[in-house]
């Protein structure tokens, strides 16, 4: 059985930088309200001490591709 997320809770885990700096430090997802939102966080270090940055946005999917722009030919046949 999956782990699934309760309403409200979530989780982070350690996240691989691979050598991207700007990477996020942990990643995981929120649940609120029945909507998962991918987390990101990154660990700071300020005046008062570390802290943790974090943003929260929902899961994109990948847009699907447009179809292409169908030409018409002036000169040509009019479909109607």
């Amino acid at each position: 059985m999956a782990y699934e997320l309760k309403d409200g809770q979530g989780s982070l885990f350690r996240n691989d930088k691979e050598g991207n700096e700007a990477r996020p430090d942990y990643r995981g997802e929120l649940n609120i309200g029945g909507t998962v939102y991918r987390v990101a966080g990154w660990i700071k270090e300020g005046k008062a001490g570390k802290w943790m940055s974090l943003k929260a946005s929902l899961p994109e999917d990948k847009p699907a591709q447009a179809p292409a722009a169908k030409q018409i030919d002036p000169d040509g046949d009019i479909p109607f």
